[in-house]
């Protein structure tokens, strides 16, 4: 019986194509079809466990942590106190420039960290392999990571073996992670890279750096004497959605509220101004000027709004601020970019902050949202990031957008001609 780790016997320069044939035939619904063979039982079997999880096959990964939520729970995780051994063992030298990326996950198949080689951090970023992102096999199809964890054992998997299509360009090496104690499964580590990431030696260093964090977490425990007591979780954090839409809604203890226009102009400016703002200062980011007399009825209201649903974030005064910590959907579209998820981050970005507001703060920080987004698009991302980002509403007639996607495509590319249509008409006006 061959080895489920084993080649198909075909032959490397051929074995790429067939698969994504494969994988194709499979996708239409073909599932007898003879080219299946060509692909390792390992990988026939998890996509179909992906097809039957109905995983899409360009589907971007959901971001389960958000900043500071992931932030917190990475403290805590077990995983904690051996990443620079992880880092020591798997990314030797100048971990920036070492051709791979070293991913550290949970049992869930959670991203917690995400390192290695810059440029190939940016360019997967795109496919949204960032911390926070879940990659379990059943929300992003046949990956490293998430195929080690459902079978607890490690995996290679080689470009076109992957089910989601915006992964098929990388290959990975991956093996779970067990508490050394009940022998439970707490998290995985993954390599992501080229061809040298799926090597048998990837596959030997992968695999032993798995058992020594094991041995470490052993010994860092046998030195304690006694386990840590356990650390509460940190009760989930409010989240204000305020792209695309003018009546913000506020989600918290999983409740929802919809927002007056004022009460969201107002919220936004206290989750952005953490320490505060004075009855001044917040009355002149509403109204542009300082009437605290129009302001103070408002707050009044907009606590009477909050308490039954949020009652952490009914404001405090002198000066007007929130107890409890509010994120917003925009912020987590900056982490996004700042992780190098642009994709991501595009898919995200659900519209400008507040469109329809005149509020002096808000355009302020519509503007700064809007101006993060395309700097970072213009400086980093993919071609194919850059063209679904020509079709928004902030970038279609964005000459500088357009001619950049012209610079990156093919001469021969069919997308030309209507860029070339774009920026002709721009130009005439």
């Amino acid at each position: 019986m061959p080895s489920p780790w084993s080649r198909p016997p075909i032959s490397p320069e051929t074995s790429g194509l067939l698969i994504a044939r494969a994988h194709e035939e499979l996708l239409a619904g073909n599932e007898e079809d003879r080219r299946l063979n060509d692909v390792r039982p390992l990988v026939q079997e998890s996509w179909r466990r992906s097809l039957a999880s109905l995983v899409g096959p360009e589907g971007l990964p959901s971001l389960d942590l958000a900043s500071d939520e992931l932030e917190a729970y990475r403290r805590a995780h077990p995983l904690a106190g051996v990443m620079d051994m992880v880092r020591a063992l798997l990314l030797p030298g100048t971990a920036e420039e070492s051709g791979v990326v070293v991913a550290v996950g949970d049992a869930a198949g959670r991203l917690l960290w995400v390192e290695g080689d810059r440029h190939i951090r940016a360019l997967t970023g795109d496919m949204g392999f960032v911390a926070g992102a879940n990659w379990a096999e059943d929300a992003v199809g046949t990956s490293a990571p998430g195929t080690a964890l459902t079978l607890d054992r490690s995996v290679q998997i080689r470009g076109a073996e992957h089910f989601n299509r915006l992964v098929q360009p990388w290959s990975c090496t991956a093996a779970p992670v067990h508490d050394p104690e009940s022998r439970r499964l707490i998290g995985v580590i993954d390599v992501t890279g080229g061809p040298e990431a799926v090597t048998p030696q990837a596959q030997l260093l992968v695999d032993a750096t798995a058992r020594a964090i094991e041995s470490e977490i052993l010994v860092a425990r046998l030195r304690a004497q006694q386990a840590p007591p356990p650390r509460r979780s940190a009760p989930s954090r409010a989240l204000l959605r305020i792209l695309g839409r003018d009546r913000a809604v506020l989600e918290a203890g999983g409740e929802t509220l919809e927002l007056s226009a004022r009460h969201a102009e107002i919220l936004l400016l206290l989750a952005v101004h953490r320490e505060g703002l004075s009855a001044e200062a917040l009355s002149e980011a509403v109204y542009g000027h300082a009437v605290v007399e129009t302001l103070r009825p408002e707050m009044v209201r907009l606590r009477r709004a909050l308490a039954p649903v949020a009652p952490r974030l009914v404001p405090a005064s002198r000066p007007y601020r929130l107890p409890d910590g509010l994120e917003t959907d925009a912020q987590h579209v900056l982490s996004l970019l700042d992780r190098g998820a642009h994709r991501v981050a595009l898919a995200a970005y659900a519209g400008p902050v507040l469109p329809e507001s005149d509020a002096p703060g808000v355009v302020d920080l519509r503007e700064s949202v809007r101006s993060a987004l395309r700097e970072a698009l213009l400086a980093e991302a993919s071609i194919d990031v850059l063209l679904a980002y020509a079709d928004t509403a902030d970038a279609r007639d964005d000459e500088e957008v357009l001619r950049l996607c012209l610079s990156m495509l093919p001469a021969r590319s069919p997308k030309r001609a209507g860029l070339v249509a774009r920026v002709e008409r721009l130009e005439r006006e």
